[in-house]
């Protein structure tokens, strides 16, 4: 029993010197746990990101089609309810769908990256960290968790860029071209970017607040992280439609800022953003914890 109660205080006195603290220990304690859960999270967040995806195109496409037609408008812009009496009178219900195949296929690829990559990418900057941060920039916000958001948002636009192309020259009816898959690739990327980080940072405060169902959470957060980029949006809808040959991304951001019209399309937008991702979050949520054991930490 002597060398036994010996042996475990060296060990603790050892351990003390190395970490200059508990703090240390339980760092090792958090790194060891997470590392044991590694396997089972990489593959559980990408398949409840692709289901969140195509939750997301089956309940949000027709509003996703209105607000891309007005953002797309070379004109003064119609309102959401004459972009919708126009498209139903001309192209009836299938309309509303213009460019869902395309988003369809690609929808859970690219919210599979997001989600996967988010969480993965958060999984490793806390690992090599020690656990989660103790610093938060003015008090809130977590600078691991927007810097994760980021990664996620890149993974999503990498993705996405392409089919986000695709779906928009279906939606203003104009015809695609292979050469040009990959315009507004690098808007796409630069919006996603942001668009995800910010999602993350308002989901960290939902969960500090607490009290917001998965619907809400999903909802709630989703238009707040649009609020802040909608006119990146609008511009890189006008890049990727065809209409504005010859128009860089940087100078439709500006001519929406300075014409008025970087609030194009948010109606509809917000509408659908509510809807999908409220849903979609429900649908997340659930096919995660089937899939998953949180560790107790």
């Amino acid at each position: 029993i002597f060398f036994f109660f010996f042996f475990q205080a060296e060990d603790g006195i050892r351990d003390a010197q190395e970490s200059r603290g508990l703090g240390d220990v339980y760092k090792r304690q958090y790194q060891r746990r997470v590392r044991e859960t590694t396997k089972s999270m990489d593959l559980s967040c990408f398949l409840a990101g692709f289901a969140y995806g195509g939750t997301t195109v089956v309940v949000g496409q027709p509003l996703d089609t209105i607000k891309t037609r007005m953002q797309a408008s070379t004109g003064s812009g119609s309102s959401t309810v004459q972009v919708f009496k126009q498209l139903l009178q001309r192209e009836g219900i299938a309309g509303f769908y213009r460019g869902g195949t395309p988003l369809l296929l690609g929808g859970g690829l690219m919210r599979s990256a997001q989600f996967g990559v988010y969480e993965n990418s958060l999984h490793w900057i806390r690992l090599a960290q020690g656990g989660p941060t103790e610093h938060r920039l003015a008090g809130i916000v977590d600078p691991q968790i927007v810097l994760a958001g980021w990664c996620g948002g890149i993974g999503r636009g990498l993705v996405e860029g392409p089919v986000e192309y695709i779906k928009v020259r279906r939606q203003v009816a104009k015809p695609w071209k292979m050469s040009e898959l990959l315009c507004g690739s690098g808007a796409t990327l630069f919006r996603n970017g942001f668009l995800f980080a910010n999602f993350c940072i308002w989901m960290d405060l939902a969960n500090q607040a607490g009290g917001l169902s998965p619907f809400w959470t999903g909802a709630l957060c989703a238009n707040m992280a649009w609020l802040t980029i909608w006119p990146l949006d609008v511009a890189k809808s006008q890049l990727q439609s065809g209409k504005f040959e010859g128009k860089s991304f940087g100078y439709l951001v500006r001519e929406t800022w300075q014409s008025g019209s970087m609030t194009r399309g948010l109606a509809p937008g917000l509408a659908r953003s509510t809807i999908a991702n409220g849903l979609s979050m429900m649908v997340y949520k659930e096919v995660l914890a089937r899939l998953t054991v949180v560790p107790q930490i």
